[in-house]
């Protein structure tokens, strides 16, 4: 199959592009700029902004499948709407073309929740994609623990810099952290399984935290001690910038990660295991090799 990646230069493009050539399939790696991107060898490679629906009009010639994994956090200003126009453009430009299945890595979080902006945005993008000709697979993840990965690396910085943490209630909220092995396991799966066309599906490692268990024991794998002081006066907003003046993550990065805290985060619906079975990762293991960089 002729796949085309979106976000190939990201965290999770970056390991699925590789893992689908292991898989036999035919890679074309969607950038924004080619000379800045050093391809797998076997690689093909597209160049565009989906920002920029004129330079979309080619990049679909050929393809099979697709995944779509940009997100525009990084940058300042409105990411919601930066997104919003990203999704549409997509749409549009596999309007015609011979594209029939998306994959969407998308974010946790119960729909009836008020949710945070960040969930609601990847919401909506989903909304987008749904309305298209082809048929679109969602799958929705909570805290992905990896080399890269912006919120392991909050996580990571807080416990290395702060013996004694003072934070908000939502501490106590429940998470199921993943693997980034076991998500590119199950995003390049549910090709493979045509009845996962059309369906959303939740995936999570075998572990269920809450926050402070995460921290806690990140903290005891790099040989840290920490203690944590909940405090009904820290909001998300305010623990927010709290994070940006001892973290290295942009604000514009960690405000609305930190804002999605609130909402409890777990996989409740286990389909997924039957389709595409995964060894999953504990987490332990998962900290040991982001912290290695051996994923």
């Amino acid at each position: 199959m002729r796949v085309l990646v979106t976000g190939a230069t990201g965290f999770v493009g970056g390991r699925l592009v590789p893992a689908l050539l292991d898989a036999g399939h035919e890679v074309v790696a969607f950038v924004r700029d080619s000379e800045r991107y050093d391809p797998p060898e076997g690689v093909s490679v597209v160049e565009g902004d989906l920002l920029d629906r004129e330079s979309l009009d080619d990049c679909f010639e050929g393809i099979d499948a697709a995944y779509y994994l940009v997100h525009s956090m990084q940058a300042s200003g409105d990411f919601a709407a930066r997104d919003r126009l990203a999704a549409r453009n997509f749409v549009d430009a596999a309007e015609g073309s011979n594209l029939q299945r998306v994959v969407y890595l998308g974010g946790l979080g119960a729909t009836g929740d008020h949710l945070s902006e960040h969930l609601q945005s990847r919401r909506e993008v989903e909304t987008i994609l749904a309305e298209s000709e082809f048929e679109l697979t969602v799958l929705r993840a909570a805290v992905i623990i990896g080399d890269g990965s912006a919120s392991f690396q909050m996580i990571r910085e807080l416990v290395s810099k702060l013996p004694v943490m003072v934070t908000p209630q939502w501490v106590h909220n429940d998470c199921q952290p993943t693997a980034i092995s076991d998500v590119v396991a199950y995003l390049v799966g549910v090709l493979d399984v045509p009845k996962t066309a059309g369906e959303t599906y939740e995936i999570g490692g075998p572990e269920v935290l809450t926050y402070a268990e995460i921290l806690r024991r990140t903290a005891e794998i790099t040989g840290r001690r920490l203690f944590l002081l909940p405090v009904p006066v820290l909001s998300p907003k305010l623990s927010a910038y709290w994070v940006s003046l001892v973290t290295d993550v942009p604000a514009s990065v960690s405000h609305p990660l930190i804002g999605g805290l609130k909402n409890p985060v777990v996989a409740d619906d286990q389909r997924i295991r039957d389709l595409v079975p995964v060894e999953l990762t504990a987490f332990d293991a998962a900290v040991e090799r982001a912290l290695a960089g051996e994923e």
